[in-house]
């Protein structure tokens, strides 16, 4: 069996699954209830990896603020017409321990889960949260000096990053974690990276949670990167993620670990230890950039590019069906999931769902599914489990005009997959409101498609399933000519033609 280069990741919404789960069960459900069948799906549609999101135990104290918080309300009130207060169960991120929370069978149930999902050989990945804590945690009491602590001023001059908080007849005044962008999370603690014992804590923390699970998604992981921890608190902090990883990876080398990272941070973060690290400036060319922008992006180096996190949508952005129009959201699915990396999905995404869902809820809302959409991604998914764009190699193909004075080549981005035991795909996109034209010379493909400058060749396009005929000689010398009408993308799967 060929080793996975390229994964396929599935994000679920753990507890808006379980509830969805409860209503139709009519009682109480836990991990226990992910049946069988639901893995035997997953495994079928080709995802190697399932992302639970929100597995940890969460408080009381930080679900009040979640359930008090007016900005929050209103925002769970759109997605929700008749919200109740049994729907808000507070962010999963603001943890007050990492163990699995009690309602979802405990670690116990987890156990069970991961075991099962070894038989249809899907690998969990769960959250870490690096930058802080929940309200609810005990080392608030216990080690309230692994925490970021203010003043009288501090809180006076920001309400909105410091809070007090009252143990016994100690009362302090504690940073709520946040990016230096923004306001706190009123439902959070600031974890301090320029304390040792904090940081061996956290290492301790991730050790057992590596138990587990087979990865984990690292929640805003440059939050703590020594030169933003000191920018955002004045303090300074020696890096935690080399030594961290290394020593996960001793005792779990397979082990696999995956950044939410923006700013740029990406290299950094790889360069670090990561495995994957998110690909959000792939995601921001998609829905608003040029088609430069996006072929730029692609023309840097395969030894970045394959670590990256190719995405349209999850728990954090709007839904893909939101952003892009249909045609649109075809040809970015095909420029994101047909480009070297882990492609991530999100729960909901392949049935064209166009309403957020907050990690604080634990309920989402009744809507219709896009058979279109869902016809799309069943056609995708098809195409992503084949080996040559899990195992192979992909090139950017470059484009020639069609003839003398048509500059639309400008809109057309092309790559190619091949494996020197499958057939090789092409894809093509108009990235443009206009038709455009343009030869792709294949000639650079040469050495891995043997004999593709010599006899006939055929095309299928996995979009539409037309067919076409090519001699292997106009393939390499003059290109492959393409006339795509506006967002058009097509797949097209090259076999030498048998007579």
């Amino acid at each position: 069996m060929n080793t996975v280069r390229y994964p396929l990741l599935l994000q679920l919404n753990t507890r808006v699954w379980l509830t969805t789960r409860k209503q139709q069960m009519g009682r109480p459900v836990t991990l226990d209830d992910i049946t069988n069948e639901d893995l035997e799906k997953i495994a079928k549609d080709g995802f190697d990896w399932v992302w639970l999101l929100s597995v940890w135990q969460t408080g009381p104290e930080s679900r009040r603020v979640s359930r008090t918080n007016p900005e929050w309300l209103r925002e769970f009130g759109e997605t929700l017409s008749d919200l109740s207060e049994a729907d808000i169960a507070g962010s999963g991120f603001a943890i007050s321990s990492y163990t699995v929370h009690r309602d979802l069978g405990g670690d116990e149930a987890l156990g069970r889960l991961r075991d099962r999902m070894r038989e249809y050989g899907i690998k969990l990945m769960l959250d870490f949260v690096p930058n802080h804590m929940g309200l609810d945690h005990p080392w608030l009491e216990q080690h309230p000096e692994y925490f970021v602590q203010g003043s009288e001023a501090d809180r006076a001059n920001s309400p909105e990053n410091f809070f007090e908080l009252q143990h016994g007849e100690t009362r302090r005044i504690f940073a709520h974690g946040r990016d230096p962008y923004f306001a706190g999370w009123p439902d959070t603690t600031q974890l301090d990276y320029s304390n040792p014992n904090l940081q061996a804590a956290m290492r301790r923390e991730l050790i057992n949670l590596s138990k587990q699970c087979d990865g984990v998604r690292c929640d805003m992981a440059m939050l703590i990167l020594p030169e933003v921890f000191s920018n955002t608190w004045n303090r300074d902090a020696e890096p935690f993620w080399p030594t961290t990883i290394d020593t996960v990876r001793e005792n779990n080398p397979s082990f696999v670990f995956m950044a939410e990272v923006y700013w740029d941070r990406e290299w950094e973060l790889q360069q670090q230890g990561f495995d994957y690290t998110y690909d959000k400036r792939l995601y921001d060319r998609l829905a608003h950039g040029e088609p430069n922008d996006i072929r730029s992006h692609f023309r840097a180096g395969l030894d970045y590019q394959n670590h990256l996190v190719r995405f349209l949508e999850n728990h954090d952005e709007p839904r893909a069906a939101t952003v892009f129009s249909f045609d649109k959201h075809q040809s970015a699915a095909a420029m994101a999931y047909l480009s070297p990396g882990m492609r991530l999905m999100h729960q909901g995404q392949l049935e064209g769902r166009r309403i957020k869902i907050s990690p604080h809820l634990v309920r989402g809302p009744d809507e219709p599914n896009s058979e279109a959409t869902r016809c799309f991604y069943t056609r995708l998914l098809g195409i992503l489990r084949q080996n040559v764009v899990r195992t192979g190699d992909w090139t950017l193909l470059d484009c020639s005009q069609a003839w003398d004075g048509n500059l639309t080549l400008e809109s057309v981005i092309a790559f190619a997959w091949t494996h020197p035991e499958e057939a090789s795909l092409i894809v093509v996109t108009n990235w443009s409101h206009h038709a455009s034209q343009c030869h792709i010379p294949l000639s650079t493909l040469e050495s891995r498609i043997p004999g593709l400058g010599t006899g006939l060749w055929e095309l299928h396009d996995h979009f539409d399933d037309r067919e076409y005929e090519w001699h292997g000689e106009d393939l390499v010398a003059r290109g492959l000519f393409v006339d795509l009408v506006p967002w058009q993308t097509s797949v097209f799967r090259v076999e030498r033609k048998l007579f």
